[in-house]
């Protein structure tokens, strides 16, 4: 898969930010939720959840992780307000999703794009993602969150450094299989920036 550019995958992420942002309104204000009740649902600062709200900054997939579960979601219907389907309603048994064309989200040191977020009450998170970190030091802690994690690397060279002070790296359409609550970040090794799908399990 060829690589993006910088400018577009710059771009993108910020609308979809935005985007994000109303959806959790929309699904905080469902559930008669202050933002003060879902900070301590989450664990997300509430200071983090308002900026969040606004479209203002970008979070980890771990905090994305931590709002989705505190409002018994998919992490994908955070993003796609499809995959909230009536009650009743027939599920579909297949969507179709494009890695260049999923809802971007940046966190600043991963591009994502969001697959397959049309499906309802998915038991698996996928999405494309390009590593664009390549320093340990550009992490502030490792990152954890519930559930297993499957990556394929599509093009250039990553490394997977944990917390156990493992680290393994991978090249083109090698794997890694990975208990996703042991702390774990992922760095590009090389000038171009590795780019990768992963699915992750709750």
């Amino acid at each position: 898969m060829p690589a993006r550019s910088a400018r577009t995958s710059a771009a993108a992420p910020e609308a979809d930010r935005a985007q994000l942002g109303l959806q959790l309104r929309e699904h905080r204000k469902a559930r008669r939720l202050t933002l003060k009740d879902l900070s301590g649902r989450s664990g997300v600062a509430l200071s983090t959840l308002s900026k969040m709200e606004l479209g203002q900054i970008s979070v980890s997939y771990e905090k994305l992780a931590a709002v989705a579960r505190a409002l018994a979601l998919d992490v994908g219907q955070l993003f796609d307000a499809r995959a909230a389907a009536p009650a009743g309603a027939q599920a579909p048994s297949v969507v179709w999703s494009s890695a260049d064309s999923g809802p971007a989200y940046s966190s600043g040191n991963y591009d994502y794009r969001m697959l397959a977020t049309g499906f309802p009450g998915k038991r698996m998170t996928p999405l494309y993602g390009r590593i664009v970190a390549r320093k340990r030091d550009q992490f502030p802690d490792f990152i954890r969150h519930q559930g297993q994690e499957f990556v394929m690397v599509l093009a250039g060279r990553v490394a997977i450094h944990f917390e156990t002070g493992e680290t393994i790296e991978l090249g083109r359409h090698e794997t890694a299989y990975f208990d996703s609550g042991v702390g774990h970040i992922y760095l590009s090794l090389g000038r171009s920036d590795g780019q990768v799908v992963v699915v992750m399990s709750e």
